[in-house]
């Protein structure tokens, strides 16, 4: 009863439409039954907002002429990847990646951006399976410094969504933003249609998940990767050495910090005792302490391996008088944790907890597009997802004909 109601409501809302003003052809297209649907969705089946907010959304397209835009316009951003369809999800669902530079806006318009973001929309919309209705976007905001200048062009974004491509969004995720912007989002969030749908993660806390390595499948991506085979085998790739402490990079020790210092001492002007014994050494040297100890006076650079000299020399010989009492690890008294106060707010407790659910729950469902994040950009793999009329005149040429080399001889 309740999909006759639905079919019943979809066909009222073009009806209306059409004694508004007669429908093109695209338009009659654009308005079909599951895109009604999700616009009576959005509007809580209200037939009289969802015909005006239809009817607008009309308008907006023509505006923009989303009948009209071809990659062809956009070729700079395409080459540099600032938008683009990653791939598909699980569910088949289409991956989009925003890649805008906070400079983007200085040197274009809004509405160039814009028609960029509807490209990529439709692009993504093309690409879908027919029991597919929904996309994620991810959003990296690694290259703004402003917060209040990804702020607008998130709000920009997320408006455009909500108020002509409603029920599209299945997921955003904004991805390491500037510092201030959690306090503006907290401010914004509450007016934002859409956002109970956008999430806020950090690329840092994925840095130990390596499980991807989907490079070998990118030939030109996997040219740029690193490869140790092509390492010469020694342990030793670099050093740097002074009169404190040398140096030396390895390969063998940590593949991450492939660093480590010692006290080998390679220079001709020798501080100190010259005695090359571990034994006198004492501890070694830490990334910790050894900028403190590069800093220390000449003679306490010297008496830092011989340790024991000095406290012979320096403190008193007077013996310690023996022990003469065991004491029982059990009469020891240790100092008592305190516990929570009876006077602090338990709202505080819940509110800590809540903060962790929610900060393990983005990062969980984020997890799924991490690989969409990390894989390299190839701007031919996005452009053999166009149809055309959006992928220009490169799309009209099938990429299955192949052209064999002619001769000047064969061409005459």
């Amino acid at each position: 009863m309740g999909k006759i109601d639905q079919k019943e409501k979809a066909q009222t809302v073009v009806d209306i439409l059409r004694k508004q003003a007669p429908l093109t052809v695209k338009q009659e297209k654009f308005c079909n039954k599951a895109c009604v649907e999700r616009f009576l969705k959005a509007k809580n089946d209200s037939v009289k907002k969802c015909a005006k907010q239809l009817r607008n959304c009309l308008a907006w397209r023509d505006s923009i002429g989303t009948d009209h835009l071809i990659a062809d316009e956009f070729s700079a951003e395409l080459a540099e990847g600032l938008a683009y369809v990653a791939g598909h999800d699980e569910e088949s669902r289409p991956v989009m990646i925003f890649r805008i530079k906070q400079d983007y806006q200085k040197f274009h318009s809004q509405k160039h951006f814009t028609r960029l973001l509807v490209f990529t929309l439709e692009v993504a919309i093309q690409t879908m399976s027919k029991n597919v209705e929904q996309f994620v976007l991810l959003f990296d905001a690694s290259f703004f410094r402003s917060a209040s200048a990804f702020m607008n062009m998130l709000l920009a974004t997320l408006k455009i969504m909500g108020d002509y491509y409603p029920g599209r969004l299945h997921r955003a995720f904004v991805i390491d933003p500037p510092s201030l912007f959690s306090y503006l989002w907290k401010g914004v969030k509450p007016f934002v249609e859409l956002s109970p749908l956008t999430m806020v993660v950090s690329s840092l806390d994925f840095e130990e998940s390596l499980e991807f390595n989907d490079f070998a499948s990118y030939p030109r991506a996997a040219s740029l990767r690193f490869d140790p085979s092509n390492v010469p085998s020694s342990a030793k790739i670099g050093s740097c050495s002074s009169s404190r402490f040398s140096f030396t990079v390895s390969h063998h020790n940590d593949s991450l910090k492939p660093w480590h210092l010692t006290l080998t001492d390679t220079s001709g002007s020798k501080v100190g005792p010259t005695t090359s014994s571990a034994a006198l050494l004492g501890p070694a040297i830490s990334p910790l302490n050894a900028r403190s100890h590069s800093f220390a006076s000449p003679s306490a650079r010297a008496s830092y391996g011989n340790t024991r000299t000095i406290k012979k020399g320096f403190f008193p010989s007077t013996p310690l008088p023996q022990k003469t009492q065991k004491l029982d690890a059990s009469m020891i008294n240790h100092p008592r944790t305190p516990g929570p106060s009876f006077l602090q707010s338990s709202a505080l407790f819940f509110k800590k907890d809540c903060q962790v659910n929610k900060a393990t729950k983005c990062r969980e469902s984020f997890v799924p597009f991490l690989k969409f994040y990390r894989r390299p950009y190839d701007e031919m793999i996005y452009r053999s997802k166009m149809r055309p009329p959006l992928g220009g005149l490169i799309s009209i040429i099938s990429p299955q004909i192949k052209r064999r080399h002619m001769s000047i001889s064969q061409r005459f």
